[in-house]
């Protein structure tokens, strides 16, 4: 398995997401906002927005394991009809 890559992540930016950690852990419904490169550690960082919500958090590239693709509109329609 070749792992979550800069290359996949990019394909992910600006797309809601469940993240899934290599430590087994998930990440609920957050939008991949920016890439951030610290060049001192050498290390990659994803910049996270969780679902309506203003606060933002960072974490490292080599933490991710793979994400899953959120489709909004179906959460958003099945919210309405709970109501």
């Amino acid at each position: 398995m070749e792992g979550f890559t800069l290359n996949i992540a990019k394909s992910f930016l600006g797309k809601n997401v469940n993240l899934h950690l290599k430590d087994g852990s998930v990440i609920v419904n957050v939008q991949l906002a920016e890439i951030q490169k610290d060049l001192a550690k050498r290390e990659a960082f994803i910049k996270c927005v969780p679902y309506g919500n203003e606060s933002v958090f960072r974490i490292p590239l080599k933490s991710i394991a793979w994400v899953k693709l959120l489709d909004l509109n179906l959460i958003q329609m099945r919210g309405e009809h709970d109501s």
